[in-house]
């Protein structure tokens, strides 16, 4: 493997993250929104399925009587 100098280095990474396409700071806060929209459906389903699991094998069971 060829040994390439840290200013040659430094040169490909500028150019290359003048390829990158950035997100736009109304972007940002959309993507952020969703994902925590999300996060908060995820974890509403995640209670109520485990309060589901948690009758039935309550009843299945027998405990609480």
């Amino acid at each position: 493997m060829a040994k390439v100098s840290p200013f040659k280095f430094m040169q490909e990474v500028r150019q290359e993250t003048e390829k990158v396409t950035w997100p736009s700071r109304r972007e940002t806060a959309i993507t952020t929104l969703m994902v925590f929209i999300m996060s908060a459906v995820a974890a509403l389903f995640f209670l109520f399925a485990d309060q589901l699991i948690r009758m039935l094998v309550t009843l299945v069971l027998g405990i609480g009587r």
